[in-house]
């Protein structure tokens, strides 16, 4: 089952317990939540007590994808702020181990992720300590850019080798998704579509998310 994960980055961030009601009345599976630290990308967006804050709105999971230079420094914060998984990117961790370890005996989904730049391949030595893959399909920093093509041939290369191993890994996608690009996304094997614009940008919240699943 394709899953749907709005981002909240393109979201009114002065109504934003609003916006997570109305994502889950149309029907979002998920509520993706870009923290960015205006290091590991140009861009400055929030922490756990604005997550915190947003936990009491909704009863949709919490995909925290953690845009940071120390993911580590930070990382039981979002944890007790409510996360239900957390992406780290394997540019800011080359060794996840260990942190990988900790969000797992936390309960709590443990995923990498890999910027447009980033082969495949630099993941596959931590895929059975994941739950989930996240392949950037944009430059991460910015919401609203069209999505780099090439990066789902990244998706299908991790969808094989977590077949051939037996995994059923989740793969998320993130950047430049609408119904054609979504499509795409899908048919190389992801199932999970990060979706910012395209969603709280639609006039029927509901028909948009419906469109992404296919």
């Amino acid at each position: 089952m394709v899953k749907i994960a709005p981002s909240i980055l393109s979201a009114d961030f002065s109504r934003l317990g609003e916006a997570l009601q109305s994502i889950e009345a149309a029907g979002a599976d998920i509520v993706h939540l870009d923290v960015m630290d205006g290091h590991f990308v140009p861009n400055l967006t929030f922490g756990p007590p604005v997550i915190r804050a947003l936990r009491a709105c909704t009863n949709l999971p919490f995909d925290v994808h953690l845009m940071m230079d120390d993911p580590a420094s930070l990382l039981d914060a979002f944890l007790d702020a409510g996360a239900n998984s957390i992406t780290l990117h394997i540019e800011a961790c080359p060794q996840p181990q260990a942190l990988l370890a900790r969000l797992r005996q936390a309960g709590v989904g443990a995923a990498l992720s890999i910027k447009p730049s980033t082969p495949a391949e630099v993941l596959y030595p931590f895929l059975d300590q994941l739950s989930m893959v996240l392949v950037m399909t944009v430059e991460p920093g910015f919401g609203g850019q069209a999505l780099i093509a090439d990066t789902l041939e990244k998706v299908s290369a991790i969808r094989g080798e977590c077949e051939r191993r037996g995994l059923k890994t989740d793969i998320e996608v993130d950047g430049g998704i609408n119904t054609e690009t979504a499509a795409a996304a899908i048919r190389h094997g992801a199932n999970i579509l990060v979706a910012g614009s395209a969603v709280f940008g639609a006039k029927d919240m509901a028909a948009a998310i419906a469109k992404l699943r296919g």
